[in-house]
């Protein structure tokens, strides 16, 4: 039976990727897409939702969500490094088909209930429809199948501060919530993410075999590729956010620890995520709060891109 998912997505260049693979996998059942601000504002992410699908050739619910985080001030879409359209301000054709009535939290808390203990949340954006959603009903801990949030960093360092992850720092509040929620939890962060590079070979098999999809992947992979060899000194970009669901289906390609996750709301490092891990002690149980949680410390870069662009570059069977 394929897993059933909501992927909750900001459509920045590797939201895009990950949803291809959402769309493209036999064993993944895509119930929706729900829509943040973060790469982009909250209009161009559900644009960008509604477009992927629809050049995918499929009719995909896209609920539009959290347009700013839940305490502090929103920080300006980084333009630089997705585009200001969030595929690397290339030529975008017209969308046709329109978001939901519902908002994303809403749509989060009928599918869960509708399918109690079945449905996977793939996060990998900032976490404010999560938050909603479980303010909504607080019960959603119980009936989610998993929750896989692509965020954070526990030993390799920020990618928007020295110390914070892009996803977290943008509403590290919201964040606080979800990781710290009584729910099965995987985090997927900078840790393994960081480990995988989709270099412009893999990438050109996958354009191939993606049709019209294939040819804004492939045009946006180009403006991201650009920010990645100055940023990092890395020819190709790190797949982020496909990295959250390659560990859906084949969490054989990662090494994970289990500990307890907090997040820092304010001050100079505003985002930051640390883990305890299980079975140590420290002075004082601040650091060991809520639910122990599944956290990617490694990753099989090669495997990871292999089931990448095995995914992608087969032809759909559909």
């Amino acid at each position: 039976m394929p897993t059933p998912i909501i992927f909750d997505t900001d459509p920045g260049v590797d939201d895009a990727q990950a949803i291809a693979i959402a769309l493209a996998h036999p064993d993944i059942e895509l119930l929706g897409l729900t829509t943040t601000f973060g790469n982009v504002t909250i209009e161009v992410a559900t644009q960008n939702a509604l477009l992927l699908a629809e050049l995918a050739g499929q009719s995909i619910p896209v609920a539009q969500g959290a347009a700013g985080p839940l305490v502090k001030p929103k920080n300006p879409p980084p333009g630089h490094i997705h585009g200001d359209n969030g595929l690397g301000n290339i030529e975008l054709p017209q969308v046709s088909t329109q978001a939901l009535k519902q908002s994303a939290a809403q749509f989060i808390v009928e599918q869960v209930n509708a399918r109690p203990g079945e449905v996977v949340l793939v996060a990998v954006g900032p976490l404010g429809n999560l938050a909603a959603a479980l303010q909504l009903d607080p019960t959603l801990v119980d009936k989610v199948k998993r929750v896989v949030v692509m965020g954070g960093s526990i030993r390799e360092g920020g990618n928007v501060t020295p110390v914070a992850e892009a996803n977290i720092f943008n509403d590290p509040h919201a964040a606080a919530r979800v990781l710290q929620a009584d729910w099965p939890l995987t985090l997927v962060g900078l840790d393994a993410t960081h480990r995988c590079v989709l270099d412009p070979q893999s990438m050109a098999r996958i354009v191939e075999a993606q049709g019209r999809l294939g040819k804004v992947l492939g045009e946006s992979y180009d403006f991201y590729r650009a920010f990645y060899q100055q940023a990092l000194g890395i020819d190709g970009c790190c797949p982020h956010d496909s990295c959250a669901l390659v560990w859906l289906m084949r969490p054989d390609l990662f090494r994970v620890e289990r500990g307890y996750l907090s997040v820092v709301t304010d001050g100079l490092a505003e985002g930051q995520t640390l883990m305890a891990p299980e079975r140590r002690e420290f002075v004082d149980p601040r650091w060991s709060q809520g639910n122990v949680a599944e956290v990617c410390m490694n990753a099989d870069g090669p495997g990871v891109i292999d089931w990448i662009v095995d995914t992608l570059a087969t032809p759909p069977s559909h």
